[in-house]
């Protein structure tokens, strides 16, 4: 018997019965062949190491999960091109994407995380490069889990946009969490009003995103431009108006339009700045009525009440809404408006 062999012998015996002379040596059961099996699979069992396998297989046997939070339509050589570059310098996919198992006649697996990654290879393929694989991880997961994992990995991202995350959430907030931004801002870990910036995003007209030359551009941060002025009905109308005009004129291609986000924005903002103007000029429909207790109480045309000013002291005044009054919106948030503008100074 080799000496490696009677090396592994001793160990097996020594984990069953221990020599009496040597009471305190310590066995090499942990590091030989079968110690290191044990030990891996104590790890699995207590969730200190997830085992998920990797694949390469076909592209052609994978879809795209029809929840994933990537137009995959949208995607073509530019785009993907610093992948494609970075696969071809390595010679495969570095990193796998994330799939689970499907039963299914036409594919094997269903895309969570890896779209891109997915069009890239597919792409090579196609373009003389057939040797070159789609490497997976196989996962077992609820649609929940999927959507959480898919924004973690995406949410560092520079290639997905804020606009493809934000529907993703918008869509996310009513599968998964009963339209409740709260709960859905504690499964993700962030604040409701970093999720709401997205959902306002997510949220905005069809007619206004088609308008901006790549609607890819629009970021959360144009929020705080454009959601002021789609409150007001007049303001929400003419920006409406001039995002319909810039688009059509952009798909004729007359006139000179908005070349990027920032431009499209300030064309925006100056259609509702003329809405503006123009409210300013015309005269309240009803005049607020001062009751006897010093309360001041505004009407609508019609007369029904929209709001009362309580009181008023060096702090601020106190309101009452009467959001039951019979008023429409757009009247009181007109009321409230020429509220600020009594009271607020510029």
């Amino acid at each position: 018997m080799s000496s490696k062999n009677k090396s592994f012998m001793a160990d097996l015996v020594s984990s069953v019965e221990p020599a009496a002379d040597q009471p305190d040596r310590p066995t090499r059961l942990g590091v030989g062949v079968l110690g290191g099996r044990n030990n891996r699979l104590a790890d699995l069992a207590s969730g200190a190491v997830v085992n998920n396998p990797q694949e390469l297989v076909d592209p052609a046997r994978c879809r795209i999960w029809d929840r994933h939070n990537r137009d995959y339509a949208a995607l073509n050589e530019e785009r993907c091109g610093d992948l494609i570059e970075s696969i071809l310098a390595q010679g495969k996919q570095e990193v796998p994407a994330i799939v689970r198992r499907i039963q299914s006649d036409d594919h094997d697996f269903e895309i969570i995380c890896g779209a891109r990654r997915h069009w890239a290879v597919s792409w090579l393929r196609a373009h003389n490069h057939p040797e070159i694989r789609y490497l997976v991880e196989i996962r077992n997961l609820t649609d929940e889990q999927a959507f959480r994992i898919a924004d973690l990995e995406n949410r560092a991202r520079e290639d997905l946009s804020d606009l493809e995350r934000a529907r993703d959430y918008l869509k996310a907030l009513g599968l998964y969490y009963d339209n409740s931004q709260k709960q859905m801002a504690k499964r993700l870990n962030q604040s409701e009003a970093w999720l709401s910036r997205y959902l306002d995003l997510a949220r905005l007209p069809d007619d206004l995103v088609q308008a901006f030359p790549d609607p890819f551009d629009l970021k959360i941060s144009h929020i705080t431009s454009l959601k002021p002025i789609l409150k007001p009905e007049d303001m929400r109308a003419k920006v409406l108006a001039e995002a319909r005009r810039i688009h059509a004129a952009r798909t004729a291609g007359e006139g000179a339009v908005p070349l990027n986000a920032p431009e499209m924005i300030r064309a925006l903002v100056a259609a509702a700045g003329a809405a503006g103007e123009n409210r300013k000029k015309a005269k309240p429909a009803h005049a607020p009525k001062r009751s006897g207790s010093g309360e001041t109480v505004v009407h609508s045309a019609a007369g029904a009440p929209l709001l009362r000013v309580d009181a008023k002291d060096r702090r601020g005044v106190t309101v009452t809404l009467f959001h039951k009054g019979g008023g429409s919106r757009a009247e009181a948030e007109a009321a409230l408006r020429d509220l600020l503008a009594n009271h607020w100074a510029d």
